[in-house]
């Protein structure tokens, strides 16, 4: 620092020396305001040409820029010799023009007049990122410069131009670009369904569509000719008196003397309040309109009847509305929350979820300013994925990827602890990340890789670009606040007591902490000085001082106080935050100028501010000034508190000033980087930042932090609510290296599966699930949300190999998986597949009653006995479990052991084996008829069909039987019994016919 210090005063004396300047070699340019600054500078361009001669005629890549404004990178070699540097460039705020006078300016490619690269810090005035883009592109395009990139960060605004004029933002480049906006607020307009110009609106018959005569069977353009002939100068008046009124409205929305071009440019609070629902979440609404005629309903319900014509036609939405100025039937008070739909259309309807985030609801969506009640049914997608959508919210696979896919890839390649866990009759592992606060680094920087890398995606955009930057501050946060270094030792040195070592590294541990929590400061807050240093006018060294003291670049406060002259100020400037007695007799000599009765009103009053800085009282200081609360933090820190103090003692510090009122609140990102319009108002006790929340998490010292449910939740880092893809992986590392404990976070796990199911990752919502902690009083949540995504998303992750792989990795178990596709088969009829899953699954009654319904008869007449055995022998081992086993399933298996019996035809004795089949026929044949009077109707004709062909099978079997030896009652009970089959009538008569044939054989034969 004294060594700085020292170079800056020799320079600042070289600089005031008139003599000095007059004798500047012929080939340096000249440079004399301290805010310009060339790169390389004049001393490395002189000492280039003392080693290489003609050096200052060639400078490569120079570059000349004014602190607070922006540079210049001029292309190639630059001939810099005796370049009056101030009288040919010269920045202006927001501008920057090189030879400013025509008649000194030489040809394109000779001096300065040449391609360059061009960085501007441009006032973004709180604007939408996006919409300062496309104005800066715009203002490029018409000056005839390429725009190359705008980094929101430090607000500077990077182009290229071939030659040099006059470049920059102006003045009418805004009013242009204000033009510009009015008419995209008219195409927003007309696709909205509200035309700004009347005179030229269509015929309203598609309007028709959803009226009255529409819903009656009607043809509504018939029924409105009908009425326009009938009643044509009736309600014509009328109409119209209603669409003047109603197109005056928007075009005279601000004031009744307001411009019309003020109208339009401006947005009304209902267009503002639109805007910032479809950056919360983006919807498609696909209104319905259940009821277009009047209702009657009794009470003080004012209804208000469709309109007609013009006005139709502007307000898109048909049905009746109730005003919410009037009393609510269900409340009686005023408002306008949503009644019972039986109270307004005499039918049950209420808010419902769809699936991949579809809402049907019929009121008002949460964030927009239209109130009222209404009879419109509204069908809504609502954007889960945002975050894995470009500039043009068109979702990306590459996005999606780095979102999503490479971080659980990261989570998943970590160590992690298995739990078994018992759910019925099945079992299931609960997965817990393990990680410790030595290897916590590494797993930080894993995690700003995919982020930086993502950085690079060249469709994200810019509001993206700002979370993603987000995302890492936060990792490199809880890499300061938590992580621990490895101790090293020296073997060697056996006299060092190592409880003294001990004591040394805790210590030293704890203004490591420091240092790095005040380095990761003063990068945190690096763009809001940046960006307040470009937008002071004029020569305001003070003011710009005092910014920079904000976020400690003393390095450059310093040379800024001593390019200017003030050599004491830069001195004390030197020392600041340092030693307690320096700020002590800072402090002291400020009472004694009070107390003697200094006139301050001589003292410039940014200086004493200084001072009361440079003293430790904060507070005077900024008393008057807005700034961020991360550099109030820093403020704290670097100024006010001891040098030494715990890290600890200063976070509850700076707490106990927000809570007293006396320091910013610690506003979410989102607010802090205006990426959200100004009309979203944050209270006092709403959600903070995540950052602070990790901030107090290190703080706290009892172990129980209160605070975890607001810390995890999406609004703490995002403006999406239903964006828990970075905040998951948050809550996981924090808890493997023993932050907190807690196992009350399931709506978190539960947010952040729903958002990976919209994207169709089934498995990693599984995944997701896997790691909820398990719980006593709700043992089987994750059974339960796991089998719930396995019945609902069955499709998605069946044609997936990949995904289905994955999940049986994961351990899940297979009977959940096949009793999903058991559900899902049988739903799709696909009544085989379906019942290999149920099998599967160990549904055995389910796959009994679909085996006897739907399966064998159609495997039975295709001639497919072997797989009927299969499947019938599985069920078999469990027909304990099955009811009517022995008529149902059993029946084939009896079948099959009978036609192999009587094919085999072994008669050891032959009369004792003629009545063992017949009775064994005759028993199978009662079943048969049991089995069709028990399945009744739940089996079709083709299944009656086999079963008559089981009988005409087995019937002609036992016929065939040898009757040698065989008494004369055995073979007449043989053809009893076949008469009596489940055949058809002919073929029971020909047996019959048979029968009788035996029988008169057999009185011929008999002795007389």
């Amino acid at each position: 620092m004294f060594c700085l210090i020292r170079e800056v005063l020799a320079y600042s004396a070289m600089f005031r020396s008139c003599e000095e300047v007059r004798v500047l070699p012929e080939f340096l340019p000249i440079l004399r305001s301290p805010d310009y600054y060339v790169r390389p500078s004049v001393g490395e361009i002189a000492a280039g040409e003392s080693s290489d001669e003609g050096f200052s005629g060639r400078v490569p890549e120079f570059v000349v820029g004014r602190l607070g404004h922006g540079e210049v990178k001029f292309s190639g070699l630059t001939d810099v010799r005796r370049i009056d540097l101030e009288e040919i460039v010269k920045f202006e705020r927001q501008s920057v023009a090189v030879y400013e006078d025509e008649d000194r300016k030489p040809p394109i490619g000779q001096g300065l007049n040449k391609s360059a690269e061009v960085s501007l810090i441009v006032d973004s005035g709180g604007a939408d990122v996006d919409f300062l883009v496309r104005k800066l592109k715009r203002v490029c395009e018409k000056q005839g410069a390429q725009f190359v990139s705008f980094d929101p960060i430090n607000s500077k605004w990077t182009f290229l131009v071939p030659h040099f004029s006059r470049f920059g933002l102006f003045d009418d480049d805004i009013d242009d670009d204000d033009d510009a906006d009015a008419v995209v607020a008219h195409d927003h307009d007309e696709e909205e369904g509200v035309p700004m110009d009347a005179s030229v609106s269509p015929p309203v018959v598609a309007s028709l569509s959803h009226s009255l005569p529409a819903h009656l069977g009607l043809d509504p353009v018939k029924m409105q000719e009908m009425r326009m002939l009938m009643f044509s100068g009736e309600d014509e008046h009328e109409d119209m008196e209603v669409a003047t009124s109603h197109v005056q409205k928007y075009l005279c929305a601000d004031s009744p003397g307001s411009k019309s071009r003020t109208s339009l440019t401006r947005p009304s609070p209902q267009s503002s309040a639109l805007k910032l629902s479809s950056k919360v979440s983006p919807m498609k609404k696909l209104p319905v309109a259940l009821l277009d005629s009047e209702p009657h309903i009794h009470g003080n319900i004012l209804m208000g009847r469709q309109k007609k014509g013009f006005f139709t036609k502007m307000t898109k939405v048909e049905g009746f509305k109730l005003d919410a100025k009037e009393e609510t039937p269900v409340k009686g008070s005023y408002g306008s929350n949503i009644v019972d739909a039986a109270l307004l259309m005499g039918r049950s309807f209420r808010v419902g979820w769809g699936p991949n985030g579809v809402l049907v609801h019929c009121g008002t969506p949460v964030g927009k300013s239209s109130s009222g009640l209404s009879s419109v049914i509204r069908v809504e997608k609502v954007a889960f994925d945002g975050v894995a959508r470009d500039e043009k919210g068109k979702l990306k696979e590459e996005l999606v990827d780095f979102c999503f896919v490479k971080p659980l890839n990261l989570h998943f390649s970590l160590d992690h602890a298995l739990q078994h866990v018992l759910s019925g009759s099945s079992q299931f592992r609960i997965r817990r990340l393990i990680a410790d606060r030595f290897g916590l680094p590494e797993i930080c920087r894993a995690f700003v890789e995919i982020l930086e890398a993502q950085l690079e995606v060249p469709s994200l955009s810019v509001s993206s670009r700002i979370i993603v930057m987000h995302q890492v501050v936060v990792w490199e946060l809880i890499r300061v606040l938590f992580s621990e270094r490895a101790v090293v030792t020296d073997d060697d040195d056996m006299a060092l007591d190592k409880r003294d070592t001990s004591d040394v590294d805790q210590v030293a541990a704890h203004l490591i902490r420091r240092a790095d929590f005040s380095n990761w400061l003063q990068e945190s807050v690096r763009h809001h000085v940046q960006e307040e240093v470009s937008s002071l006018s004029g020569s305001d060294v003070l003011t710009h001082l005092r910014i920079l003291l904000t976020g400690r670049q003393l390095d450059e406060a310093v040379e800024l106080a001593a390019s200017s002259g003030d050599v004491r100020l830069a001195i004390l400037l030197s020392q600041a935050g340092g030693s307690m007695i320096n700020r002590s007799d800072l402090a002291r000599q400020l009472d004694i100028w009070r107390t003697n009765g200094l006139d301050f009103n001589f003292l410039e009053k940014e200086r004493l501010k200084l001072y009361e800085l440079l003293s430790g009282n904060v507070q005077t200081a900024f008393c008057d000034s807005k700034i961020d609360w991360k550099r109030y933090l820093g403020l704290i820190m670097w100024y006010h508190l001891p040098p030494d103090a715990p890290l600890s003692f200063i976070i509850h510090s700076y707490e106990q000033l927000v809570n007293e009122g006396k320091a910013p609140f610690p506003v979410p990102m989102y607010i802090d980087e205006r990426l959200v319009d100004d009309y979203m108002i944050w209270n006092a006790g709403d959600r903070f930042d995540i950052t602070y929340y990790l901030m107090l998490l290190h703080a706290t010292d009892e172990g129980v932090f209160s605070d975890l449910k607001a810390m995890f939740s999406a609004f703490s880092s995002t403006p999406d609510p239903l964006d828990y893809h970075m905040i998951w992986h948050y809550k996981g590392v924090l808890k493997a290296v023993g932050t907190f404990t807690s196992n009350d976070l399931h709506l978190l796990d539960v947010s952040f599966a729903s958002q990976l199911l919209s994207l169709g990752l089934c498995h990693w919502a599984i995944y997701v699930v896997l790691h909820m902690p398990h719980s006593e009083d709700l043992p089987h949540v994750q059974a339960y949300l796991i089998k719930e995504i396995l019945f609902r998303y069955c499709e998605t992750w069946n044609k997936q190999a990949v995904q289905k792989q994955f999940i049986a990795d994961l351990g899940v178990p297979s009977a959940w998986m096949d009793e999903a596709l058991a559900i899902y088969y049988e739903y799709h009829r696909d009544m085989p597949a379906a019942l290999d899953h149920f099998l599967g699954c160990h549904k055995w009654h389910k796959a009994h009653t679909i085996f006897m319904t739907s399966v064998a008869h159609s495997l039975f007449l295709s001639a497919q006995h072997g797989e009927i055995w299969r499947l019938a022998g599985v069920m078999e081992d469990h027909k304990a479990e099955i009811p009517d086993w022995d008529i149902g399933a059993g029946v084939y298996i009896d079948y099959y052991s009978i036609k192999t019996l009587l094919q085999e035809n072994i008669m050891d004795e032959p009369d004792a084996g003629l009545e063992e089949k017949d009775r064994t026929c005759r028993n199978f044949f009662n079943r048969l008829k049991e089995s069709q009077a028990v399945w009744g109707s739940k089996i079709s004709v083709q299944a009656r069909a086999v079963y008559s062909k089981m009988g005409e099978e087995l019937c002609g079997l036992l016929v065939s039987v040898p009757a040698e030896g065989a008494t004369p009652a055995a073979q007449m009970s043989c053809f009893e019994t076949v008469v009596g089959a489940p055949t058809p009538e002919d073929l029971r008569s020909r047996h019959l016919q048979d029968a009788v044939s035996v029988f008169t054989l057999i009185l011929s034969q008999m002795p007389a």
